[in-house]
């Protein structure tokens, strides 16, 4: 037994060692995205990407770009924001929370009229939405959810915001706003175009007019008190890779041209 106590501390170290060193392998540096929620697939996806390729993993919290801009606000820890909108960044920086030297717009899309795959409904425009055939149109709350705020902005610039107020359903997200579509809780929605490929139950029905609403744009920021600026940099850049910018394109999002890749 005298001679067997070395074997048992070595065996005790081997273990340790083995432990420790798995734990070193998955203790891969982090940094935190918070992104609007339309960005949900196409974001996971390059997310992955970039981990394989950096060793840096990507924490996401998708939600309404305004709900986000008020968890900043209220002091959350985030290393990048991806807002839907230029407005919740705006907002952010007046307040002296952004890197203002890190910061570009990334993206455009477009908001299309959509109804459930098993409506009757075929012909209708956005001009024909004052019809008694329609009676429940689902879109974003417009003081949370950028995608409402375009939409509003198209209703009123077509003289129809008042005319079909009584009608609208508003949602908390645009995802939301879908779902009510595909659910059958509504006859109609307004949503973006990237949100159609999200379901096989929807079908588009019109387009609303670009020059309707001010440009769709999501812009990228770097939060002023990182702790993982280099880190939050290299994601921005790869944000604008060719593989980045594909992934993009496959989840229908638009490119704006000064973010083309090389």
């Amino acid at each position: 037994m005298h001679y067997k106590k070395p074997d048992i501390l070595i065996t005790i170290f081997l273990i340790l060692t083995v432990f420790l060193a798995c734990g070193n392998k998955d203790n891969q540096p982090e940094i935190s995205i918070f992104a609007a929620i339309s960005l949900t697939d196409a974001l996971s996806e390059i997310g992955e990407d970039f981990r394989a390729i950096h060793g840096v993993k990507v924490y996401y919290n998708f939600a309404a770009s305004t709900t986000l801009q008020r968890q900043l606000e209220k002091g959350a820890s985030a290393d990048v924001f991806i807002s839907a909108s230029a407005q919740q960044v705006n907002s952010l920086e007046k307040q002296g929370l952004l890197d203002n030297d890190n910061q570009y717009n990334l993206l455009t899309n477009r908001l299309v009229l959509v109804s459930h795959n098993d409506s009757n409904l075929s012909y209708i425009t956005i001009d024909s939405l004052r019809n008694d055939t329609i009676s429940r149109i689902a879109i974003g709350q417009p003081e949370i959810v950028p995608a409402g705020t375009y939409a509003k902005q198209a209703l009123i610039h077509l003289n129809l915001w008042e005319k079909l107020y009584s009608k609208l359903v508003f949602a908390p997200d645009v995802r939301s706003t879908l779902a009510y579509v595909t659910a059958g809780n509504v006859d109609v929605g307004i949503v973006y175009q990237t949100d159609i490929k999200l379901s096989k139950n929807v079908k588009v029905l019109d387009e609303l007019p670009p020059e309707s609403h001010i440009p769709i744009v999501y812009p990228a920021v770097i939060l002023k008190e990182t702790k993982y600026k280099q880190m939050a940099k290299q994601f921005l850049n790869y944000l604008q890779s060719r593989h980045a910018i594909d992934i993009f394109s496959k989840h229908g999002f638009i490119i704006l041209p000064n973010q083309q890749a090389q």
